[in-house]
C-alpha cells in the first residue's frame, strides 16, 4: 500500500494521560528512556489493553543499549517534544530491549524484512492494536534526510492510514503475519542427512571467502564463528585445504584489524569495511565467547602462538571488564560511544594523543606497528586512527633499525602506557545484565579455552558462573529464566521476569555437560539431563518435528502481538541457532547417557530442515556442526590420574579439534559406578585398570572401549 500521503493536523494531547511507564523497568535500554517525553510502555498486557481500549495503533521501538543508531533516534526524535506530542496523541508507544526479549525482536525483524527488506536496530514498527505490524522500518531521521522520510511525516501518515484506510492496514498486517509465520518455520524434510550436506554448507562459505582479507563476502564483515568451526572440522576431518586456509587466514586477519582491540584484547561487533579496519565499536559478550572458542580450537589444532595470544587476550579483557569476579557471571555488552558526538573515540587515537602518552622510541615503533598517522580512519574526525597492524614486529624492527626483540619490548611498553592513558578517558557504558544463554555460552568457551591453554583460572571462573546460573536462574526442575540478573547502576538485581527461550535451555545443557567434563562432578551432568527433558517438554513439536523458540502449547498467558506466530529457529544470527544447538546438546547427552530418545529427537530435528538448510550458507554453521556430530561416530577419551603423566595424556588427547571428540579427565576414585554417566560407565568400567600405573587413558568409540593406554605414543595410535 502507499505509505506517505498528506499529513493530518495535530491536536493537543490530554494531559491526564501523560506518563512514561519505564521508571520501574529493569533493562538498561528501557531505563535509559525513562526521562523521555514519549509515553512509553514496556512490552506487556497493559500496553496492548490500552491500545485496544483507545483503538489506537501501536508504535513499537526495539533497540539495545549498545546500539549507536538507537541512541541517535532517541535524541533526534524521542526526546523531541513535538515528535513526542504526535506519538502520544496518535499511538500507544511500546519500547523493547532486544537483548531482554529476543523472542519479540525475532518476529518483528521478520516483519520489517517482509515490509521493507531492511533489518537491524533500531526497529520501528507500526502495529494494529493487537500487535500485528502493518508498516515498519529501522532508523528514521527527525527530518527528511539520507534519502529517508522524516519521522514526523512517517508518524502522521501511519496514523492517518489507521484512521482513514484501515482496511488497507489490516490487509497489510495479515500479509505480514503470514510472512512471520513462514520465516524459519520450514517443513523441508526432502533432503538426506549425510556428510555431503555438511560439505555443501562448508563449500558455500568457502565460495564467499575473501583470500586477501579473510572473512566472507565484502562489506560489512561479520566474524561468523560457527561457520569458522565448521570449516576447521571439515579441514581436519576431510583434509580440505581450502577450508583450512579460510579458517586460518580469517583468524589471522581479524586479529590484525581494528575490529580487534589492539590494546586490551577482545573483538568489536563487526567491520564496516572488507579489511577489518574500521569497526562498529560495541563489544558483545556473545561475539567474544564464540571467537574465543575459534582461537582456542585453532591453537589446539595448529599450535599457533598468535592464536594462543588472541585467546589469552580475549580472556584477559573479559576478566577485567565483563565479569562479576566475586559471584560469577558475564556482563552483556560494552557500548561503542560515550555520547552521540563521538564514534568510538574511547578506542581510537590521534597522533598527538599517542605522542603525549609515549616516549620517542616507543612512538617510532607504535606508529608503524599500529598505523597511527596524521590522517586517520574516522569520518567524524579524520585525525582519529583505529589501531590495526599492517606490518609484523620483524618488519617494524627493520624499518626502525632495531632487533625484533627490541621492537617487541617497545611495543609492549607502548601498549601498557596507552592502556593507562585510555583508562583516564570516560569509559563506554557496560550493560551488567547477566543473560542466561549468553552466560552458558561463556561457560562453555572458558572451559574449552582452559583445556586448550592449560589454564586453571578460566575453568574456575566458568564453574563459579555455572553454579550461580543453576542456583539463581533455574528452579531445579523445568523453569529456567532468560535473565540471571539485571545490572542497572551496578545493581545485580535478580532476574526472573522473562521466561527462558529455547536458546537459554539448549546452551545451558551444553554448559552443564562441559561443567561435568571440567570437574567430574555428576551434579552438572544430572542438571543437563533435567534441563534437556524440560527443553523437550516445553519446546519440542512432537507432531511436526523440531523445536519452537518459545514454549509449545497453552502454557501461561496468551501470547501478545506477533508472539502468536510460531517460530523454529534455524539460522545463526548472530548467536548459534536454537534448533541445531538443541540437537547437538541432545546428541552429546545420548553419547554419555545412552538414552535413545535424545538421539531420535536430535535426528528428527535436523531432518526437519535438511531440504532447505544448504541455502543458508554462512548462517548454517551450527547446523553443519550438529549434523557432523550426528553422522560421525563419537570418540570419548577418559584420562585417569592426577599427576604430570596424566597431564601429558590429556594434552595429547585434546590436540586437534574434532566435534565428535569428548575428553574427560577423572581422578581414579571417580572411576566407579555412579561417578560416570550411564552409557560411559557401561563400557569404561568393564575395562581392567592397568596394574601398577597411576595414569592411563581409555579410548572409546561408539559403545566399545579399547584396552587402556599408558603412554603418549599408544594414545595417539588409539586415536588414529
Amino acid at each position: 500500500m502507499p505509505v506517505y500521503s498528506r499529513p493530518m493536523s495535530v491536536d493537543p494531547i490530554p494531559t491526564s494521560l501523560a506518563a512514561n511507564h519505564l521508571e520501574g523497568a529493569s533493562s538498561s535500554y528501557l531505563r535509559s528512556a525513562r526521562h523521555q517525553p514519549v509515553h512509553w510502555h514496556p512490552w506487556g498486557e497493559t500496553a496492548f489493553a490500552r491500545a485496544e481500549t483507545e483503538n489506537k495503533p501501536i508504535l513499537l521501538d526495539i533497540g539495545a543499549v549498545w546500539c549507536h543508531w538507537c541512541h541517535v533516534m532517541d535524541r533526534e526524535s524521542y526526546e523531541d517534544p513535538e515528535i513526542a506530542r504526535i506519538i502520544n496523541e496518535h499511538f500507544i508507544a511500546i519500547k523493547v530491549d532486544r537483548d531482554e526479549r529476543p523472542d519479540v525482536d525475532a518476529r518483528y525483524q521478520a516483519a520489517v524484512s517482509a515490509i521493507s527488506q531492511q533489518g537491524g536496530w533500531p526497529l520501528t514498527g507500526f502495529l494494529t492494536p493487537d500487535g500485528r505490524p502493518y508498516f515498519g522500518g529501522t532508523y528514521f531521521p527527525r527530518d527528511d534526510r539520507y534519502g529517508r522520510p522524516g519521522f514526523g511525516r512517517v508518524l502522521l501518515t501511519m496514523a492517518q492510514v489507521w484512521r482513514e484506510r484501515r482496511d488497507e492496514a489490516l490487509e497489510s498486517a495479515a500479509s505480514v503475519m503470514s510472512a512471520i509465520e513462514h520465516n524459519e518455520s520450514f517443513s523441508a524434510r526432502g533432503g538426506d542427512l549425510n556428510l555431503a550436506l555438511v560439505d555443501k554448507i562448508a563449500a558455500s562459505a568457502i565460495a564467499q571467502f575473501d583470500p586477501r582479507n579473510g572473512g566472507f563476502g565484502s562489506q560489512p564483515k561479520f566474524p561468523h564463528p560457527s561457520i569458522l568451526d565448521l570449516l576447521l572440522e571439515v579441514a581436519l576431518n576431510r583434509g580440505n585445504a581450502q577450508a583450512q586456509e579460510a579458517f586460518i587466514v580469517t583468524l589471522e586477519r581479524m586479529t590484525q584489524g581494528g575490529v580487534y582491540d589492539q590494546l586490551a584484547g577482545g573483538f568489536h561487533r563487526y567491520s564496516v569495511d572488507e579489511r577489518w579496519v574500521v569497526p562498529h565499536f560495541e563489544k558483545m559478550l556473545y561475539d567474544n565467547t564464540e571467537l574465543l572458542r575459534n582461537y582456542a580450537h585453532g591453537y589446539q589444532s595448529f599450535a599457533r602462538t598468535d592464536f594462543r595470544q588472541a585467546a589469552e587476550e580475549i580472556i584477559a579483557w573479559l576478566d577485567a571488564v565483563m565479569t562479576d569476579r566475586d559471584r560469577g557471571g558475564f556482563y552483556a555488552s560494552q557500548d561503542a560511544d560515550i555520547s552521540l558526538d563521538d564514534d568510538g573515540d574511547y578506542f581510537t587515537w590521534t597522533l598527538d594523543e599517542a605522542r603525549d602518552a609515549l616516549d620517542a622510541d616507543e612512538l617510532a615503533v607504535a606508529t608503524r606497528y599500529w598505523d597511527i598517522g596524521e590522517l586517520g580512519d574516522m569520518h567524524h574526525n579524520p585525525a582519529k586512527n583505529v589501531l590495526h597492524r599492517k606490518f609484523t614486529v620483524e618488519e617494524v624492527a627493520g624499518q626502525c633499525g632495531r632487533s625484533a626483540e627490541q621492537a617487541q619490548r617497545l611495543i609492549d611498553s607502548a601498549r601498557a602506557k596507552m592502556l593507562v592513558a585510555r583508562a583516564k578517558r570516560p569509559t563506554p557504558f557496560i550493560d551488567r545484565t547477566l543473560y542466561t544463554g549468553w552466560n552458558a555460552m561463556a561457560v562453555t568457551a572458558y572451559i574449552e579455552a582452559a583445556r586448550a591453554l592449560r589454564a586453571d583460572g578460566p575453568r574456575t571462573f566458568a564453574l563459579r558462573t555455572l553454579d550461580r546460573l543453576l542456583a539463581e536462574a533455574w528452579d531445579g526442575a523445568e523453569a529456567l529464566q532468560h535473565v540471571l540478573a539485571y545490572g542497572e547502576s551496578d545493581r545485580n538485581t535478580p532476574g526472573g521476569k522473562v521466561a527462558g527461550t529455547l536458546d537459554d535451555y539448549a546452551m545451558t545443557v551444553h554448559a552443564c555437560i562441559d561443567g561435568w567434563i571440567a570437574s567430574g562432578e555428576m551434579g552438572y551432568f544430572q542438571a543437563a539431563v533435567k534441563l534437556a527433558d524440560a527443553m523437550i517438554a516445553k519446546f519440542y513439536d512432537r507432531t511436526a518435528g523440531a523445536f519452537f523458540d518459545t514454549p509449545f502449547g497453552t502454557e501461561g498467558a496468551a501470547p501478545l502481538g506477533a508472539l502468536t506466530a510460531r517460530r523454529k529457529p534455524l539460522q545463526d544470527s548472530p548467536t548459534p541457532a536454537g534448533n541445531p544447538t538443541a540437537a547437538a546438546a541432545l546428541l552429546r547427552l545420548e553419547e554419555l547417557s545412552g538414552r535413545k530418545e535424545y538421539r531420535e529427537i536430535a535426528e528428527d530435528t535436523l531432518e526437519s530442515f535438511a531440504g532447505i538448510v544448504e541455502h543458508f550458507g554462512l548462517y548454517a554453521g551450527s547446523y553443519g556442526l550438529a549434523l557432523e556430530r550426528l553422522l560421525v561416530d563419537p570418540v570419548q577419551v577418559v584420562v585417569v590420574g592426577n599427576g604430570s603423566e596424566a597431564d601429558q595424556l590429556e594434552t595429547l588427547a585434546i590436540a586437534r579439534f574434532a566435534i565428535n571428540k569428548t575428553v574427560i579427565r577423572l581422578a581414579p576414585e571417580k572411576l566407579v559406578a555412579g561417578g560416570l554417566p550411564e552409557a560411559l560407565a557401561e563400557t569404561a568400567l568393564q575395562v581392567p585398570r592397568p596394574a601398577g600405573k597411576t595414569a592411563w587413558a581409555l579410548v572409546c568409540r561408539g559403545r566399545t572401549c579399547l584396552p587402556p593406554v599408558t603412554n603418549g605414543e599408544a594414545l595417539l595410535q588409539a586415536l588414529g
